[in-house]
């Protein structure tokens, strides 16, 4: 079942896409990639709707063109990076704070989770390190390696997935979130080695990659398991 709830901000407001099925449970503010809210973040949602999840999915691009999706193809790509370029981020972590206000307030949602991929993995990560979250989950964000200086913001246990063989976050820029990462009781990081980026992505045949998707995805249930329950 989904339905749309605005999120208003002081220049405008936008659209959060809410998933459940009609139960209370735990939230997860899940953050659009590259390609906006379209069919993969509807297939992640009802993944996550399966498990007991109420699912708030905002249009992070309002800004520059609401509503605005495409598919998950190689010609698709550069506008998808374009959108990106036109991003302001400090906005949009306001934003992304305002959407999870409005999925916390939702009567059937307990605890809140924020769980991001690609574009939303980094900024899923800026958002934990300046809200009140119960947990963080970013999927290779590209963004993370060059802000680690945040990580102590984060007082929520967070989960980082990257994969090993990722085209677009050299292997080096992982091995430093890493080394950030060691040691700290609440967070952990698990690299595919042999995943690509945008390798969970099923809905993209350029990205997807069963294996390392099907590894990380049980490592992700069972951590929101362990943190939202």
């Amino acid at each position: 079942m989904r339905r749309t709830e605005k999120v208003a901000v002081q220049d405008g407001e936008f659209s959060l896409h809410v998933w459940g099925s009609g139960a209370d449970g735990p939230g997860i503010l899940l953050v659009q990639e590259i390609f906006g809210v379209g069919d993969y973040m509807e297939a992640v949602a009802a993944d996550l709707v399966a498990l007991g999840y109420v699912v708030g999915a905002p249009d992070m691009f309002w800004r520059i063109e609401p509503e605005w999706s495409t598919a998950h193809d190689e010609e698709a790509l550069p506008k998808g990076v374009s959108m990106v370029s036109r991003f302001d981020w400090e906005k949009g972590v306001e934003d992304a704070a305002a959407a999870l206000a409005v999925l916390k307030g939702l009567p059937e949602v307990g605890r809140v989770g924020v769980l991001g991929f690609c574009f939303g993995g980094t900024l899923a990560y800026l958002l934990a390190a300046n809200a009140d979250i119960d947990c963080l989950v970013s999927f290779y964000g590209s963004g993370v390696p060059g802000a680690l200086d945040r990580l102590d913001d984060i007082r929520a246990p967070a989960q980082f997935h990257f994969g090993g063989d990722d085209a677009y976050i050299p292997r080096e820029d992982v091995a430093a979130v890493e080394r950030a990462v060691a040691g700290r009781d609440d967070m952990e990081i698990h690299v595919q080695e042999d995943g690509g980026h945008a390798f969970h992505n099923r809905k993209a045949p350029m990205f997807y990659q069963p294996g390392p998707a099907d590894r990380a995805w049980r490592l992700t249930e069972d951590f929101l398991a362990r943190t939202l329950s």
